[in-house]
């Protein structure tokens, strides 16, 4: 009786034994991620495996992808909040400001692809959340923020002549940037000019702010120029980008070119070479001498003011030689303020007959430019920006290739060598 306790004992000892062992086993295991079957079920999966696989069948196939992403800051203004999808279709994005405002947007026909329908805000916050289906109908979500280049960290070229716009033989493209461009090469590069007329067109920098372009000799009439402008994040200088992505195209009018000549007091004008018409006029005084060179007519006024203080000519008051707040007809030819326009306050035969004026080339006018028949109003009618007026024989220098939209003052070679590209 005794012997079979102690076998007894013993056996129950080995049992335990084995037990921890045993559990030992089955610890390790959960911790190493062992046996799937270890649950004790007869060959089936764990709990685990099962939600692994019903959320399997659950996800979507369906992948979006925003563009920036989601964080991303100084996005583009053109190419940003890009949306597309694979294995699936789009079925609804929206696109709002921070503030809730909506931008409006479309999904593309084969429901692949989504983007804004107008250009975004710089310095502005975006959210986007979109939503797609793979073909069995699973629905995929995707979200993100973005915020646009700041107008700090950005630079635009203001550029003439305008889009769509029919201009003179005279007229160059001209850039003006709102900051000053250091990487000047990555900028031209960005910037194509070409015209329809076949002529090679070369880009000159004026200083960090101005690139005018021009061919070597005027553009030839009825010619198409067009100019193209890639500079979307095109760094111009250190963490400033561009933000433009556009096309422009203008159109070439008749060839109009007058040529004022100080000591005949005689301006004759051409079209396409032959003289169309010559007028009497009056240019700047032998103390106020009109400059001379080419210059393209830059804007227009039907009539406008005046006033010598504006451009350096007071007496001793402070207060301009002249003020005149109607001045017919005129025609801007340099940014310092030289002019051809109209003159009703002149007696007529200082026409063709005497050098009167601050350095304008002055015309026969009628007060209220209401006068067709004037040659004031006459020349105003009959040109567009872009036409040229040729000054000679003033005595004066020659006007600055920078001043106005004047580049042809310039030689061509010497054109050529202020490009950057």
């Amino acid at each position: 009786m005794e012997k079979r306790v102690i076998t007894v004992s013993k056996r129950r000892k080995g049992l335990a034994v084995a037990s921890a062992l045993l559990g030992g086993v089955l610890a390790l295991s959960a911790c190493t991620g062992g046996d799937d079957n270890a649950s004790g079920s007869d060959g089936g999966d764990s709990s685990q495996s099962k939600v692994d696989e019903a959320a399997a069948k659950k996800t979507s196939a369906a992948q979006i992808k925003i563009t920036p992403e989601d964080g991303s800051d100084n996005a583009s203004i053109n190419n940003s909040a890009a949306v597309t999808v694979s294995k699936g279709t789009l079925t609804d994005v929206s696109m709002t400001t921070s503030d809730g405002t909506e931008v409006s947007g479309e999904i593309s026909a084969d429901k692949k692809s989504w983007k804004p329908s107008t250009q975004l805000e710089r310095s502005t916050n975006y959210k986007l959340a979109a939503e797609a289906k793979d073909s069995d109908g699973r629905v995929a979500h995707e979200n993100a923020s973005f915020t646009t280049v700041s107008p700090a960290n950005s630079f635009i070229g203001n550029f003439t002549p305008d889009d769509g716009t029919t201009v003179g033989v005279g007229m160059p493209v001209s850039i003006n940037f709102d900051k000053a461009i250091t990487n000047k090469a990555a900028v031209q590069k960005g910037i194509k000019v070409s015209t329809t007329g076949g002529q090679e067109v070369a880009c000159h920098w004026f200083n960090a702010n101005r690139m005018d372009c021009r061919p070597e000799e005027y553009w030839k009439e009825g010619s198409t120029v067009t100019l193209k402008l890639a500079l979307d994040g095109v760094e111009g200088a250190e963490g400033v980008f561009g933000v433009q992505q556009k096309t422009v195209t203008f159109k070439i009018g008749r060839n109009q070119v007058s040529y004022v000549d100080a000591k005949t007091k005689q301006m004759k004008i051409t079209q396409d070479g032959k003289t169309v018409r010559t007028i009497p006029i009056s240019a700047g005084s032998p103390e106020n001498k009109t400059y001379e060179g080419i210059m393209v007519m830059s804007e227009k006024f039907k009539e406008t003011r005046m006033n010598g203080a504006t451009v350096g000519f007071t007496d001793d008051d402070g207060k301009g030689e002249y003020d005149i707040k109607d001045v017919p007809h005129a025609i801007r030819l340099s940014s310092s303020g030289t002019f051809i326009h109209g003159n009703y306050w002149g007696a007529k035969s200082i026409f063709g007959g005497v050098n009167t004026s601050h350095g304008c080339v002055g015309l026969q006018d009628a007060k209220g430019a209401d006068d067709p028949k004037t040659p004031g109003a006459w020349f105003y009618n009959n040109s567009i920006l872009g036409d040229v007026v040729v000054v000679q024989n003033t005595g004066d220098k020659t006007v600055a290739p920078d001043n106005g939209l004047n580049g042809w003052n310039m030689s061509w070679a010497d054109w050529k060598a202020g490009s950057a590209a």
